[in-house]
């Protein structure tokens, strides 16, 4: 059976039942919101502030083509999830060799690590700008918002889809409070929604809008989200759910371009209208916004705009590591440990660049995360096109011609674009270092990695008119089973800790060994003084375990049982499996602790532990 993405919350949202066009519109609403807040995060903000205060509202129109390319893309991500029942990193790794698939996750890792760092340092200016906390005790303050989406996850994914929707409808109306303190020029904002040719310095901000609105980890989230509805895999019920989750997409992605428009537009008509022609640092936006709109709401609301922009990405960029990470390499960290890995990943580099370089240095950084992200973004278009238009895996909902014109069109002006802006700014670095060499020596070799596994992943499935198909599911394919049903186990060690569970234990084994067995009962003495002495321990709780195993042992020979007992001493996890691992024991079996959740980061996890130290089968009885 191959892995579901995202197993927590898969086909957790009804949608068979449901009569009516509203209500089933209203149950496939939600996977499109989660998506969108990408579209609006801290990174965004640095670049429509800068297009709107440099150049006014010219770049509008750059914005809504963005849109139109992140519709398009979304779409087929959509399409991946409800027709295959794969997200994008699962379809990668069934469909390209291992080597292309662990530096397309590499990459794909490092994106997620940039997003965070954009998010990090977006909520760390909010709380700055509204409680005057140092920006290093902001960053600092983020390490705790790790744990929300574990919180928010045991109550389903419909009541994450609805935080996230507050906190987009919390930025939403702050940016229409905005407007109304700003009174924009309505014929300004029609005229900048009209395409026009781009000076070299419009050109560049204008690279970073896209680069910022089309980000990569967006693509493997939606195709796994949409997953999250169970729905009619006929024909007609594969259509149904298409058409809603275009619906879906269409609503959250144009309410990611109102907010991106109304930072652009703000700028323009705050800052520059009155000549402030370069606001790219959010702090100076915020300092500004109060003296030059006349009212104390305008920064304020600004900021509590930037803190929930900044939560509700990092909230969707949690979860896009799991995808990326389990459908890439099919490891299954635990949820805390995987957020925690990746949060600590991206607070480095910005405590490093504050502590060294100064609060000053956080626009510089913001943009270095959004180069990053352009850098990953042909990896996961490319695929993505590729396998949406794979005709004998999607059927007949195979890309059409158009869409595959359209979709290889904006493929090819994203990364064309998104290239210029990386060999811009390496260039600047190069210009501005006192060392270009190592500069030479440090970026040039990954650009040419880079650029190698880019034209790999495009013209390989071309050229070979198939995808590489050597696994045909997640998990790779069923070998031939051989069945044992007449093998007894005749020597069979059982783990006991003098509880209720034993005799559940003892019950289960005897099934498995049968009177002729013979059964090893272990129990680890686990105190403060046999972790440090071990068997030289002689105290009180040792004398008594010591008995107990030989009371188990006496009461088994009476019922004409061959039985042997083991004391061990410290560790449970790791004694248990070396005293199996020097026995010829053919079966260990142990019974469940019976704790969950909170119990396991407390007491540990043995069971996992020793099932994975032993080299023979492990039979776990439950309590």
């Amino acid at each position: 059976m191959r892995s579901r993405s995202l197993p927590e919350v898969n086909s957790s949202v009804q949608t068979e039942n449901k009569r009516g066009f509203g209500r089933k519109l209203f149950a496939f609403l939600g996977p499109a919101y989660l998506v969108s807040v990408g579209y609006m995060d801290p990174g965004n903000w640095a670049t429509d502030l800068a297009g709107g205060s440099s150049f006014g509202y010219k770049l509008l129109w750059v914005l809504l083509m963005s849109n139109i390319m992140a519709l398009l893309l979304q779409s087929l991500s959509a399409r991946l999830g409800l027709v295959r029942g794969l997200d994008l990193a699962q379809a990668s790794r069934t469909s390209y060799p291992k080597i292309v698939n662990f530096f397309n996750w590499l990459l794909a890792e490092i994106a997620i690590a940039a997003c965070d760092l954009a998010e990090i340092i977006g909520m760390a200016i909010g709380l700055q700008l509204l409680f005057g906390i140092p920006l290093i005790v902001g960053v600092s303050i983020t390490v705790l918002d790790t744990f929300l989406l574990l919180f928010l996850q045991k109550y389903g994914i419909r009541k994450i889809e609805a935080l996230i929707l507050i906190l987009i409808a919390t930025i939403g109306f702050a940016f229409i409070f905005e407007m109304i303190f700003a009174q924009p020029s309505a014929t300004e904002i029609f005229k900048g929604f009209i395409p026009k040719k781009l000076s070299n310095e419009e050109l560049y901000i204008a690279i970073g809008i896209i680069g910022a609105t089309v980000m990569p980890h967006n693509l493997y989230l939606h195709s796994s989200l949409v997953q999250t509805r169970k729905i009619d895999r006929s024909i007609k019920g594969i259509k149904e759910a298409i058409k809603f989750n275009f619906i879906d997409s269409f609503i959250a992605l144009n309410m990611a371009l109102f907010i991106n428009a109304a930072i652009l537009i703000l700028a323009a008509s705050a800052f520059y209208k009155y000549g402030l022609n370069n606001i790219s640092e959010i702090q100076d936006a915020f300092h500004l916004l109060e003296n030059i709109l006349g009212t104390y709401w305008a920064p304020t609301l600004f900021a509590i705009a930037l803190i929930a922009a900044g939560q509700s990405s990092t909230l969707t960029g949690t979860l896009s590591g799991q995808i990326i990470m389990e459908g890439y390499l099919n490891i299954r960290l635990q949820p805390w440990l995987r957020r925690l890995i990746t949060r600590l990943i991206a607070i480095i580099p910005a405590f490093l660049t504050i502590l060294i370089l100064g609060e000053g240095a956080t626009g510089k950084l913001l943009i270095l995360s959004q180069v990053i992200l352009s850098l990953q973004l042909g990896f996961a278009i490319i695929p993505l096109i590729h396998f949406t238009s794979d005709k004998k895996q999607m059927g007949e909902f195979a890309n059409k011609l158009w869409v595959k014109i359209a979709a290889w069109i904006i493929a090819i002006v994203i990364i064309g674009l998104n290239i210029r802006l990386v060999i811009e700014t390496v260039s600047q670095w190069i210009n501005k270092s006192e060392n270009p060499w190592m500069l030479y020596i440090i970026i040039l070799p990954i650009l040419i990695g880079a650029a190698i596994l880019l034209l790999y992943i495009t013209f390989v499935p071309i050229i070979k008119n198939k995808l590489y198909r050597k696994h045909k599911v997640p998990d790779g394919s069923p070998e031939k089973l051989r069945i044992t049903v007449n093998e007894i186990y005749d020597k069979i060690a059982i783990t006991v800790d003098f509880s209720k569970s034993d005799s559940n234990a003892i019950s289960n084994a005897i099934l498995q060994g049968g009177k002729n067995a013979e059964y090893t009962l272990i129990h680890i003495v686990e105190t403060a003084g046999a972790r440090m002495m071990g068997n030289e321990i002689n105290d009180f709780e040792t004398s008594e375990d010591l008995a107990n195993l030989e009371h188990y042992k006496s009461e088994l020979e009476q019922q004409g049982y061959n039985v042997k007992i083991k004391l061990g001493f410290g560790n449970p996890k790791k004694i248990i499996a070396q005293i199996v691992n020097n026995t010829d024991c053919q079966l260990l079996v142990m019974g469940a602790h019976g704790h969950r959740a909170f119990k396991d980061i407390l007491f540990g996890t043995t069971l996992d532990s020793v099932r994975h130290n032993v080299k023979i089968p492990v039979l776990i009885v439950k309590k």
